[in-house]
């Protein structure tokens, strides 16, 4: 009942083709909105911001950068973290050099480095895909890893190594560094994902997405109708590199205070690979669910026990984190491949029907 449809008439294209074609969506995300914007400022606690909000936030927009490339474009790639890491330093080095930048404006900026990083790596889709493609961006993760532990100039000649987060203020407030406060790095870290979830909405829905889903179902008959291959898949490790890496920025700069060049391992790629396949390739939405069970989950597993009166000790958790997770994956490669956000679908056609049969 409360999704039903009766009386929705589209007496035009543009209607039919809105990007919220039935009412309750609208309302939904709507709803949504309010929460974040308003009732969970109020409301939560430092831990749910640290714990919590901030890192499904940053980790739903690296897996939307990721889904970009692997899920509508069809490139495989294993090196998000190592693009994250371009940002995040490119990032500091704006700040450090130019100290009178505005911080948004930097992490922004910082995403166009992780894009040209990309764009170069990206070069080997035009001649390989599929496995050999992933190899080619895992060679990205390693080199990257290496010449951010080797160049001493992008971490200012630091003797321990690390890039350290120095106070940024905006309009007088502390947005970066020590001083500043946990709600005010999430009002900035909001704002920067959803401008960032806006533009690839409107990108995937556009002539561009549409160019890349050609070239992710079938590139040899793509490039027979017209699509430049070369550039769709560009653009693909572009727009991808952008995203990711103003996510990497944000890692670093609104979230973690500091970064050592293993922060952004291999181990970081496979998170967000998981966060896309648990979600849902070839979905916004997905990035959402699928960085709210990776992220939440750890903290599911030691709250819920514990409010339970049994006591399960900090290795055993990360242990069932593991087994679940991995557990997820073969459930939705082999079962759902279109993840969570394919149950949300499917849930929300028997909505509209109900209580007729589906």
């Amino acid at each position: 009942m409360l999704y039903r449809t009766a009386g929705q008439f589209k007496t035009s294209y543009t209607a039919d083709q809105a990007l919220f074609p039935v009412r309750q969506d609208a309302v939904l995300l709507g709803i949504i909105l309010v929460l974040a914007w308003v009732v969970l400022p109020l409301t939560a606690s430092e831990f749910a911001f640290q714990t919590l909000l901030i890192p499904i936030l940053i980790y739903a927009l690296a897996a939307t950068g990721l889904n970009l490339l692997t899920g509508y474009a069809g490139q495989l790639s294993l090196g998000t973290a190592a693009f994250m890491g371009v940002g995040a330093y490119a990032c500091y080095k704006l700040v450090t050099l130019m100290p009178w930048l505005n911080p948004v404006v930097a992490i922004l900026l910082s995403g166009v480095f992780s894009a040209g990083i990309g764009v170069a790596f990206g070069i080997p889709s035009l001649r390989i895909k599929g496995f050999y493609l992933a190899i080619a961006t895992l060679a990205a993760q390693f080199f990257l890893i290496w010449l951010f532990e080797k160049w001493a100039w992008l971490y200012n000649y630091n003797a321990s190594g690390a890039i350290q987060v120095p106070n940024l203020d905006m309009f007088g407030l502390w947005v970066a560094g020590p001083q500043a406060a946990s709600v005010t790095q999430y009002f900035v870290v909001l704002a920067v994902v959803t401008l960032m979830t806006v533009l690839c909405i409107n990108l995937t829905r556009g002539t561009l997405g549409r160019t890349w889903k050609a070239t992710r179902d079938m590139d040899i008959a793509a490039e027979l109708i017209g699509i430049n291959l070369m550039k769709s898949k560009l653009t693909a490790f572009a727009i991808s590199s952008y995203v990711v890496g103003v996510a990497g920025a944000l890692f670093v700069f609104m979230w973690r205070g500091a970064a050592e060049p293993n922060l952004f391992d291999i181990g970081l790629s496979f998170r967000i690979l998981f966060i896309a396949i648990i979600g849902g390739l070839g979905s916004i939405l997905g990035n959402y669910l699928g960085a709210i069970l990776i992220v939440g989950l750890p903290v599911v597993l030691n709250v819920v026990p514990e409010a339970l009166g049994l006591h399960i000790s900090s290795a055993t958790v990360e242990h069932l984190n593991t087994m679940i997770v991995g557990s997820l994956i073969i459930f939705f490669l082999v079962i759902e491949p279109h993840g969570l956000a394919r149950l949300w679908a499917l849930i929300r056609e028997k909505l509209i029907v109900w209580p007729f049969p589906y």
